[in-house]
């Protein structure tokens, strides 16, 4: 039931970033931080569906860690979710067409071999 919990917690954080991320790209750099801009701003931003998807699959996310946290240890929980990492590191090169540096391969590398043994 902990591997449910943890499958749901990754994709769904992993579903979130990748949306937020993508919206974000898409709208552009904020330069009006004056109140007039930014109610603009939140007013644009909320009409956007995919960050509204985004904010609901962080919600999914939470709640699936707390259940997860009631079915293990705090010790395991932790580190094992920091599998959305390794996943967004490739989604971010494949969808998102970003430049991934070889430094942060071997994190995510490091960090899939991290939850690999903390899985065992």
């Amino acid at each position: 039931m902990k591997w449910l919990w943890v499958g749901l917690v990754v994709g769904s954080t992993v579903l979130a970033d990748l949306l937020q991320s993508f919206e974000m790209k898409r709208h552009g750099e904020v330069s009006d931080f004056g109140a007039t801009g930014l109610k603009r701003l939140a007013a644009t931003l909320a009409q956007k569906k995919l960050l509204i998807l985004s904010v609901f699959f962080m919600a999914v996310s939470f709640f699936a860690f707390i259940q997860l946290l009631k079915v293990a240890d705090l010790s395991f929980a932790v580190p094992v979710t920091a599998g959305s990492v390794v996943l967004e590191t490739i989604l971010a090169a494949l969808v998102l067409k970003e430049r991934v540096t070889s430094m942060r391969w071997a994190g995510a590398v490091l960090i899939a071999a991290g939850v690999f043994l903390i899985s065992k």
